[in-house]
């Protein structure tokens, strides 16, 4: 007797050993430091930036990161890093949002001008996040190590 898989089952095993093969390539020392470069201003209350915060932070860096790295088969085929980024649009909000809110909830934000200002620091954050895994995932295909 075999073992029947389902087709379900091989994707997701493909895309999970996809995912850790990118995730290879990513220092987590990396991943601290850009997250205190962006948000350690909003948290100048602490004397140090808040590791919970920290963590928060690189995860959804590494959720962007993916992201970036699962849609760069099409920029592989020729299509601009605009177009492809247009494609997950909804996906890299939900992104911005969820750390938006986290930010806010641990920082006790409620000022507006701060808000948005903290709101564009995680746009900026996830999109450089979505651009660096997008250009690595490119440059692995071109190499042919998908």
């Amino acid at each position: 007797m075999t073992v029947i898989t389902s087709l379900a089952e091989k994707r997701q095993e493909k895309q999970l050993r996809y995912e850790r093969n990118m995730l290879r390539e990513l220092s987590l020392e990396k991943l601290r430091t850009k997250a205190l470069e962006h948000f350690a201003p909003f948290y100048t209350a602490y004397r140090m930036f808040p590791s919970v915060v920290e963590e928060g932070c690189m995860d959804l860096a590494i959720e962007a990161y993916l992201l970036g790295a699962r849609y760069s088969r099409f920029g592989y085929y020729g299509e601009p890093a605009a177009s492809v980024r247009c494609r997950c649009a909804q996906e890299e909000k939900y992104l911005i949002d969820t750390l938006f809110d986290f930010l806010c909830f641990w920082g006790h934000i409620d000022d507006d001008f701060l808000s948005q200002s903290l709101y564009d620091a995680c746009e900026q954050y996830i999109g450089n996040w979505w651009t660096e895994g997008f250009e690595r995932g490119k440059k692995r295909r071109r190499l042919k190590l998908r």
